[in-house]
């Protein structure tokens, strides 16, 4: 894979140049017929076409990284200067060594007629007449720079903002973790509690609730610790649970609980209803008052919509949890989860708690 990016890369690259060196011909096409090019020309082109690609990956790959990222901007400043000064003048050298310019007859006469050109090569001296700098050339030195030095700096950016997205996801994904990891002990010394009184009184039913444990079990500490679990393996799971929570009801509790909708395609993030369900058992349930709970799961257009209800048990301590471990958790999953794809209302009115909880899970 990596191989591969880098020939991709490589060919990108080769690509932009040769899209860069034809531009000013593809351009200037129709009067191409009507010109003609020595070899000294060719060899000057070649030359600045060399040393511009040079200066490109010495300006991204070692002054950036050296000297403007670390903010010398003095030395970077000096380094482009002598660069430039370097590109203005070399290549026109290295160009006249390769091929001489080729002069006219006029200007060879007028060569050898003046004295101050005595003893040069020939050419030179109309070479000596142009600027000093070329403005074609500085142009396209300044335009290379401009867009190499933007390029490296954006891609900078670039990768900045990926690892600080990767630390980011790094950082819920362990938060995650530790929210899942503190639903299985609070829901296991809730239930282990309530098998607990059956054994005391040697209930029948404590055999068949250890065995719903144990099922339970499995699939938190199997199947919930995926990202995301089918919603139907949930829905056993409330069923699982409801029936162990069963067996210590009295016959003044009215349990409903039903699912509409389809619920065979949809995923959705395990142990998010459990923490309602164990709060409406601990409220609402109670041994000389007639209470009823109502729980109630349904599917629509991609939302999945959870209803709870219970009658809250007057006692010493009536406080719905409202800020404990299991609601905490859901809200901050809610969050990490779900951001803005989800809503939750939790409200007291009349020794009546409701939970209403919208998720959608497209």
């Amino acid at each position: 894979m990596k191989n591969n990016r880098k020939t991709l890369v490589l060919i990108a690259h080769i690509a932009a140049w040769v899209c860069f060196f034809m531009l000013p011909y593809l351009v200037f096409f129709p009067r191409l017929r009507e010109f003609s090019m020595s070899n000294h020309q060719l060899a000057s082109i070649v030359c600045n076409n060399i040393f511009i690609v040079v200066f490109y990956y010495l300006n991204t790959l070692w002054l950036i990284p050296k000297l403007l990222v670390k903010e010398k901007w003095l030395w970077y400043s000096l380094s482009i200067i002598i660069c430039l000064l370097i590109f203005l003048n070399v290549p026109k050298v290295i160009a006249g060594w390769i091929a001489e310019p080729e002069v006219s007859p006029i200007q060879n006469r007028e060569f050898i007629r003046n004295p101050a050109f005595q003893g040069r090569p020939r050419g030179f001296g109309t070479e000596g007449r142009r600027p000093y700098a070329n403005p074609y050339n500085t142009v396209l030195f300044l335009l290379v720079f401009t867009v190499g030095t933007c390029i490296s700096m954006i891609q900078r950016w670039l990768q900045t903002e990926q690892h600080r997205k990767e630390a980011e996801n790094e950082k819920l994904n362990t938060e995650l973790s530790f929210l899942k990891s503190q639903i299985n002990p609070h829901f296991f010394f809730n239930t282990l509690n309530n098998i607990y009184s059956l054994a005391v009184v040697k209930s029948e039913k404590t055999a068949p609730a250890v065995m719903k444990l144990s099922k339970i079990m499995r699939y938190i500490l199997a199947d919930s610790q995926q990202d995301y679990v089918p919603l139907s393996k949930e829905v056993e799971f409330i069923n699982n649970y409801i029936d162990l929570q069963q067996v210590r009801l009295t016959d003044k509790v009215t349990l409903d609980f039903s699912v509409d909708g389809e619920i065979e395609p949809y995923s959705i993030a395990p142990l998010l209803f459990i923490p309602f369900i164990e709060n409406a058992f601990k409220y609402g349930v109670s041994t000389k008052e007639v209470s009823n709970i109502s729980i109630h799961l349904n599917t629509k257009l991609n939302r999945v919509i959870f209803d709870a209800k219970n009658y809250i048990v007057p006692s010493e301590n009536n406080e719905m949890e409202k800020t404990g471990i299991g609601i905490n958790n859901v809200k901050r999953r809610l969050e990490l989860l779900y951001p803005g794809k989800h809503l939750l209302t939790c409200e007291a009115h009349q020794q009546t708690y409701t939970v209403q909880l919208e998720i959608n899970i497209e």
